[in-house]
């Protein structure tokens, strides 16, 4: 891997109208008046919210105006990892911080998809229809701390459905209709969901997907399900025979009767669940994170006021499914009173153009995707501006992997060379960004903009020494309140130590490598760990190589996500056969039916190779991390120590390869 530098060539400065007006300038004024504060830029503003965490969350608290029914007796208890208790004593609900932001008359939501012409939904049209979810599931004896899931796309409903769920104190957790039965229910078994909700079918790419038989599916492994409310989305009468204990999404709302009830609020202590997210880990099933209602609202409160500079004016789009972090990041813009747009559906049909359709006619402010779509744009040549003014917007944002230098030019050079680009880096695990955009800030060609207010983001070398201008692991050495409270059935706290304190002992390890610059500015150079990240949805390799392993003939598989010549995401799957078979057209083509199905499209691989053997430590653990960098220009000697490997032989392949890259 290489560690040169990029030179970060300035692509654009806010004007001073913009450094005047931001959320985050006002922010700073109110420390000036409230706490006798100032600080000379952006970079000592941080310094100080990593330094004194208490009096920084303690301002986010009082700047936000978060209403609690209960007072909090600490900003945290004690500035431990893992852990830490945040606002102890504090009682509030993440639904009620939504809707206490409500204009009468205004649009909250804007939604459009392949199935579904664009069209918006009020303020008051999104309280009603909640207020009848939760209403609707209350009766099904729904409360606190009871598991509600969706295997739903990113439609309106399915924000009607969490926000419901949210008001009752419930657990949210929901899986995009394009995953398979297994990843599904991998991730939802272990939770134990009384309530499912699902659709009949999706449209992607202009072609139609039935999944009745994936909820058939999902009801026979789920044996908590109680009752599934099925949205019929890809035809007005599904074929519900298969299931049991259904009910239309239209019967679901109507069975409180005709007039709406008032929506009600679950006082729930600050770290009460408000969802689970799954993060995957290379071995077993996929990490089930819990995080809590009150650092969610604080948490995304920050990122999508002070750090996207979102407010009541802004349309908040991010290019995602319901699979995705994105999508939770998404509609936490409602927070901060910002209208969301919502997309289901390819990117990429009927054109590359049809994002920007939505962009201009949405009055999109914010328009947030993935590095991959951008790269997609330009290898593509497309054109954004051509027959659009997109004169409301004002922030491009890019996540997912890291954004490459040609991608910063793309959107300076085809979308508006006005316009403030902000490339993040963060994660499923925190579910924000800890690298992040500053509206006070200049863009620079490949870097991202600052860390995180609230995130003490280092680079750390082997020793745990912090590392300026040099490549080192992503750490976070101060705790923040969306960590998670704990992994769902980790009783004891060992797989959440594992995963993310091991390697340096009450230092959250993040999994990138990443160098921060002399000026707080920062650059991503991808994985560290062998996650497999395919926009922006994470998945283990263990699920892919049970996917695999589900095919006649191949007897052993390694799969790594790594960067081809020109810094795109390239994704090689590298499979052991059974003594006599061939790796033709046909096998290869099980092979990525089997992936695709079972666990997603996106993790579909590149190219397939066959080799003689997987490398192996002695201990029999596969050497993915050792093969991505090899794959990536690490010298072998310094990518894996020969004594420990039964088949040192092995990384010979992956040598030769990596010159071929």
């Amino acid at each position: 891997m290489s560690t040169e530098a990029v030179e970060g060539e300035l692509l654009w400065e806010p004007s001073e109208e913009l450094i005047e007006r931001a959320a985050l300038t006002d922010y700073m004024r109110w420390l000036g008046r409230e706490r006798d504060l100032s600080f000379n830029g952006y970079e000592e503003l941080w310094e100080w919210s990593v330094t004194q965490l208490e009096e920084f969350w303690a301002s986010m608290w009082e700047y936000f105006e978060i209403k609690a029914s209960k007072p909090y007796d600490a900003v945290l208890e004690e500035r431990v990892m893992p852990g830490t208790k945040w606002f102890p004593g504090a009682e509030l609900n993440y639904a009620e911080h939504v809707f206490r932001m409500a204009r009468t008359g205004e649009t909250a939501v804007v939604h459009a998809s392949e199935l579904r012409e664009r069209a918006e939904l009020t303020w008051d049209e999104l309280e009603e229809q909640t207020a009848r979810a939760a209403a609707a599931l209350r009766e099904l004896g729904v409360g606190p701390g009871d598991r509600v899931v969706a295997y739903m796309p990113n439609v309106p409903e399915t924000l009607v459905a969490f926000l419901a769920c949210a008001s009752l104190g419930a657990i949210w957790s929901s899986c995009s209709p394009d995953f398979g039965a297994r990843s599904v229910t991998d991730r939802f078994s272990q939770i134990e969901p009384k309530v499912l909700f699902a659709v009949d079918g999706y449209r992607y790419g202009g072609k139609d997907f039935d999944r009745t038989d994936t909820v058939a599916d999902l009801q026979g492994e789920l044996s908590s399900l109680e009752r599934t409310v099925l949205l019929p989305y890809l035809s007005d009468d599904p074929d519900t025979s298969a299931l049991e204990d259904v009910t239309l999404w239209s019967d679901f709302l109507a069975a409180v009767g005709d007039e709406a009830p008032s929506l009600e609020y679950e006082q729930v202590p600050f770290d009460d669940p408000l969802w689970v997210l799954y993060s995957s880990g290379t071995t077993g099933l996929p990490k089930p994170i819990v995080q809590g209602q009150g650092a969610i609202v604080l948490e995304h409160l920050k990122m999508v006021r002070l750090h996207m500079d979102l407010g009541p004016q802004d349309r908040f789009f991010w290019f995602t499914t319901t699979g995705w972090m994105m999508w939770n990041l998404l509609i936490g813009g409602l927070l901060g009173g910002t209208a969301v747009v919502l997309y289901d559906g390819s990117p990429g049909a009927p054109d590359l153009g049809v994002l920007w359709d939505l962009a201009e006619e949405g009055g999109i402010t914010c328009f947030g995707t993935s590095a991959s779509y951008i790269d997609s744009l330009r290898s593509s040549d497309v054109d954004p501006r051509e027959g659009r003014s997109l004169e409301h917007l004002r922030s491009v944002g890019s996540t997912g992997s890291p954004l490459s230098p040609e991608g910063f030019r793309f959107v300076y050079e085809r979308v508006r060379d006005d316009v403030w680009l902000f490339s993040t880096s963060g994660g499923t695990d925190l579910c924000t960004a800890f690298v992040s955009g500053c509206p006070l800030l200049p863009v620079h060609l490949g870097e991202l903009q600052c860390r995180a207010l609230g995130a003490k983001v280092e680079a750390f070398d082997e020793e745990a020494r912090p590392l300026i201008d040099e490549v080192g692991e992503l750490v976070i050495t101060e705790p923040m309140p969306s960590m998670p409270l704990y992994l769902w059935g980790d009783e004891d706290g060992e797989r959440l130590r594992e995963s993310y304190f091991e390697p340096y002992p009450g230092i959250w390890r993040h999994g990138d490598w990443i160098r921060i610059t002399p000026r707080g500015s920062a650059v991503i150079y991808g994985r560290s760990d062998a996650t497999i990240n395919r926009g922006g949805v994470r998945m283990g390799t263990a699920e892919i190589y049970a996917a695999v392993h589900e095919v006649d003939q191949v007897a052993d598989a390694l799969v790594v996500d790594v960067e081809d010549g020109d810094g795109k995401a390239f994704m090689p799957l590298f499979v052991v056969l059974d003594e006599g078979a061939e790796l033709d057209d046909d096998l290869q083509g099980q092979i990525r039916r089997r992936i695709k199905e079972d666990c997603s499209p996106r993790h579909v691989p590149d190219v397939i190779h066959a080799i003689d053997e997987v490398p192996r430590t002695l201990n029999g653990k596969t050497l993915e991390v050792p093969v991505k960098k090899i794959l990536m220009g690490t010298p072998i000697d310094e990518a894996a120590n020969p004594d420990s490997l039964a088949n040192p032989e092995a990384l010979d392949y992956f040598v030769r390869m990596s010159k071929e890259l």
